[in-house]
């Protein structure tokens, strides 16, 4: 277990999110140079005065490429503090160094927070033989050896519940973002694939009559050249939608009370629409779920019921429950199947989401049909 956790961490990438650098960044350094030189002037106790102050001043610049180059910065931070306290540990002088350079821990946190695992790894080892000199050259007592261990744990630990932080954010974000994509890839279909499919259906009657009445077949032409209008505007919604920073204007969702508009009498097949005399209200969720189940089942009786000459279309509200049943007395299409298709995917993601059944298939008397089942309430 602690070697697959090893080679996870040396394994894990480098965060993506490192922000560029920014003007604080400037102040802060500008900031700690100056408050190393004060300490240097005013401290009176100061070993190495000018050499030390120099070295906490001009390590102080090295935060600007903490987030970019964590380990080189770590490296030249804490070998310059190696370095430091090997110098004291030959010359014998204690505490070489200001206290300004405590923010030496920035760079343990950066380490953390920004960057891959081998250069955690690697990093982390850099610092605790720095902190091992350290402990040999200023050894108080044990509780300014543990207060100096649980202060460089510390820096490490917040660099990892930021870096845990900011990537359970990111995984949520994908994870809204390809439900998005999957919610508009199921629109889309659905759009797409009705008005197509009506199209088809409209181009094969009217080759059919366009000999025997001409001015049927311009009528079928208007038809066609409607539905192709109503169905490049919804693909110009919906690619308005999937581009980045583009306002997400949606047009006003069919429901229920739109399914009429499927019926029709000319040409085959007759689709034929029932519903509720008083339905009552809906959740938005469900009305537009219902028509898109009709929808699509309708879509696919028009495409693969063969020599259909009607399609029905009911729906039953009851017990809190809305029933939706797509009927066809069409030849089943042996390609047709219940397990395969973007369609009958998309119609069983909607009705699971919303807490529903769905069954579709043959039925014995020949035809196919499509039933789905929804609840009245969601989410009240």
């Amino acid at each position: 277990m602690i070697t697959n956790a090893l080679s996870s961490l040396w394994a894990e990438p480098r965060a993506t999110d490192a922000p560029e650098r920014v003007s604080r960044d400037w102040v802060l350094v500008g900031v700690l140079m100056v408050t190393a030189l004060f300490e240097g002037v005013l401290r009176d106790d100061v070993a190495w005065r000018p050499f030390a102050t120099i070295v906490a001043a001009g390590l102080a610049p090295v935060l600007l490429w903490r987030r970019t180059h964590p380990l080189t910065c770590v490296v030249v931070a804490f070998g310059t503090a190696t370095a430091l306290g090997l110098a004291s540990l030959l010359s014998g002088v204690q505490s070489v160094g200001l206290d300004t350079m405590v923010y030496l821990l920035v760079f343990v946190y950066a380490l953390v927070r920004w960057g891959s695992g081998r250069e955690i790894t690697i990093g982390l080892a850099i610092v605790a033989v720095a902190a091992v000199f350290g402990i040999v050259t200023d050894y108080t007592g044990p509780t300014e050896l543990f207060g100096g261990l649980a202060v460089l744990a510390a820096a490490a630990t917040g660099g990892a519940a930021f870096r845990y932080r900011a990537e359970s954010r990111r995984r949520a974000v994908d994870q809204i973002r390809g439900q998005e994509r999957v919610g508009l890839a199921r629109e889309l279909h659905d759009i797409v694939a009705h008005h197509v499919s009506a199209i088809v259906v409209q181009a094969q009657a009217g080759r059919a009559i366009a000999g025997r009445r001409p001015e049927a077949a311009l009528e079928t032409l208007a038809v066609i050249e409607g539905e192709a209008a109503r169905t490049l505007a919804e693909m110009r919604a919906m690619v308005r939608v999937l581009r980045d920073g583009a306002p997400a204007e949606y047009a006003s969702r069919p429901g229920v009370a739109d399914l009429g508009a499927l019926a029709r009498r000319d040409p085959t097949p007759v689709v034929d629409v029932e519903l509720p005399d008083d339905l009552g209200d809906l959740p938005l969720q469900v009305d537009t779920a219902v028509y898109r189940l009709a929808q699509e089942a309708l879509t696919n009786a028009l495409r693969h019921a063969r020599n259909a000459s009607r399609v029905e279309i009911r729906v039953v509200e009851r017990a809190g429950r809305l029933r939706l049943r797509v009927t066809d007395d069409g030849q089943i299409d042996p390609g047709r199947s219940v397990d395969h298709g973007f369609g009958l995917l998309g119609m069983t993601e909607r009705v699971q989401l919303l807490g529903g059944t769905l069954r579709a298939g043959p039925v014995p008397e020949g035809g196919w049909t499509v039933e789905a089942e929804l609840p009245t309430k969601v989410g009240r």
